[in-house]
């Protein structure tokens, strides 16, 4: 008996009569903390605050499997009287197990099933056909996306090998299991319905052994239909993009405001309109803005700048071209701009820069609302409303004999000036305060205001580059500020153009200015030369008023060379 109670994984504790402890074998020593030699001839209430044993003597009644804490241990007991041959109790016997252990893994059993039964449903609501096998290949778990894309059943697929299901092509899985590396991007043709698809998989590894793959297969066919709709529709948004309206322009000068008023009779009357104006002065917000206001709204609104195409290429451009009129013609011919804006706006930006040869067939389509095609002999009706702009003085290039009289009046049938930022100093500070509030979004800055002082400042300045330049001027401010920063006080204005040549535009390589780089005396010859090219042209563009044209003049450039360096420097 002694040996069976040493051995014993159960603790027992045995009392007497009077509660005094007669037994406690080394398994209650072990939960309880206490020894035997400790404890024994002593009450039981003094060492297991939370004991029954003395209930049960008075009660005679035994207490079965009962769940109980024992400090801070959790323990299934059970209780029962001890009695004589004339069934008198002589004392009580508690035998109980330390269940701490078990339940801990208990609730790791079902955490484990609520995160099964949580990947279960991750498994089968994904649209992504996923396929697992077991080590030897053979298929044991397939979703719904899976059996819809192959077109087999559950039963066609669970328990055969992976490359039952292939048509064409390598499994990844067997190349998954052959290397235990994940495998991409393999092509395959899949199931009944002989789908193309690219497949991935990856090994699924248990304690360092390979014990499967899962698979991935992607439709190729939805893809490539999905790519060809999005191709689509971002060639209708670019030309439907019209995205500005008048509301988006800001006119408190009164001079402005009367622009405003004349643009918006033109919105709501079908008339050819000619914006006029340096640049950067709002001409293509002006035009985005007259075409949303029109009936034309819902329709097409297409933005040709002329200058920035090629002289061989604008008239092909605008009015397409028929098969085989000339070399490197496309097959079947080519749609041109004014045709893909029947019914809507064209929009031609920079005017001015039209070669005489074209100016003809643009006029021909002001006169007779219809286009010829390079190359062909049937003229084309086309629906269209034009609206053009230049900052070019028209009336010289007739002048020149550079722009065609007739298709000047054409043009000029409902001009609309529009004032360059000089002229309407009462716009600048709900300007600068739109651009604040534009910058803060995209620098992570928290400015609320402009100090008069700072205010004062950029109303003596006469801004030849309008409110291009000084977009580009506040966003250079907001740099300067720090996050905290709320008020732009005159310290954190930057140099002006003129003073100061270096930019902040997109994607410009910031020029070092001379003494700029402390502790260098050599600065590389390229960069001396782009910086000096690049104030040149700045300066030439604010002595000739922001007139593009003039100014490539003046330098002895191209206008479309003109234009290159000015994209390159961003300017």
């Amino acid at each position: 008996m002694e040996v069976i109670l040493n051995s014993t994984n159960d603790a027992i504790i045995a009392v007497d009569r009077e509660e005094k402890i007669t037994l406690f074998n080394p398994a209650a020593e072990k939960i309880t903390g206490y020894k035997a030699s400790e404890v024994r001839n002593k009450k039981v209430e003094n060492f297991i605050k939370e004991t029954r044993l003395p209930h049960v003597l008075k009660s005679g009644e035994a207490e079965m499997n009962r769940r109980q804490a024992l400090g801070n241990t959790i323990i299934i007991t059970s209780r029962m009287p001890v009695k004589d041959d004339l069934g008198k109790i002589i004392g009580a016997v508690a035998i109980f197990r330390d269940v701490t252990e078990m339940a801990d893994l208990n609730y790791e059993i079902y955490q484990l099933k609520e995160m099964q039964s949580m990947l279960e449903a991750i498994f089968n609501a994904t649209q992504d056909a996923i396929s697992v096998c077991d080590e030897k290949g053979i298929v044991v778990m397939v979703n719904p996306a899976y059996t819809d894309l192959t077109g087999l059943k559950e039963e066609e697929i669970i328990g055969r090998h992976t490359l039952n299901d292939i048509v064409e092509g390598k499994s990844v899985h067997l190349e998954v299991l052959n290397t235990k590396q994940a495998a991409e991007r393999t092509r395959l043709r899949v199931g009944k319905y002989n789908r193309e698809v690219i497949s991935s998989a990856a090994p699924i590894m248990v304690e360092g052994v390979l014990k499967g793959s899962v698979g991935v297969l992607h439709d190729v066919t939805d893809i490539k239909s999905l790519t060809k709709e999005l191709t689509e529709a971002k060639k209708i948004i670019r030309k439907l993009e019209a995205k500005y309206t008048f509301d988006d322009i800001i006119a408190n000068d009164e001079k402005m405001i009367q622009v405003l008023d004349k643009a918006k009779k033109a919105g709501i009357t079908p008339v050819t309109v000619l914006l006029r104006g340096e640049s950067g002065t709002g001409k293509e917000l002006f035009a985005h803005s007259i075409h949303n206001l029109s009936e034309r709204k819902y329709n097409q609104f297409v933005r040709v700048n002329c200058a920035a195409i090629s002289e061989s290429l604008l008239e092909s451009e605008l009015f397409g071209y028929e098969e085989g009129a000339f070399t490197g013609a496309r097959k079947g011919g080519k749609t041109g701009l004014f045709e893909e804006a029947h019914g809507g706006t064209i929009f031609l930006d920079e005017i001015g820069e039209i070669p005489v040869s074209t100016q003809v067939k643009l006029l021909r389509v002001l006169q007779e609302k219809e286009i010829m095609r390079v190359g062909g002999t049937k003229p084309v009706p086309v629906d269209v409303r034009v609206i053009a702009a230049t900052n070019a003085h028209l009336e010289d290039l007739m002048r020149e004999g550079k722009f065609r009289e007739d298709l000047y009046y054409r043009l000029n049938v409902f001009p609309i000036e529009i004032p360059p930022l000089r002229e309407r100093k009462a716009d600048l500070y709900p300007l600068v305060m739109y651009l604040v509030r534009k910058f803060n979004q995209e620098y992570g800055r928290n400015v609320d205001e402009i100090s008069d002082e700072a205010l004062s400042h950029l109303k003596k300045y006469d801004w030849p580059g309008n409110v291009r330049e000084l977009q580009n001027y506040i966003g250079r401010t907001l740099v300067n500020i720090k996050y905290q920063e709320a008020l732009i006080q005159k310290k954190h204005l930057p140099k002006f153009f003129d003073n100061d040549q270096r930019t902040l535009s997109k994607g410009e390589k910031v020029l070092p200015e001379e003494g700029e780089e402390k502790g260098k005396t050599i600065v590389p010859l390229k960069d001396v030369l782009a910086r000096e090219e690049k104030k040149t042209i700045q300066q030439a563009l604010e002595e000739m008023k922001g007139n593009r044209r003039a100014t490539a003049k003046a330098l002895g450039l191209s206008v479309r060379n003109l234009y290159y360096k000015m994209e390159k420097y961003g300017i």
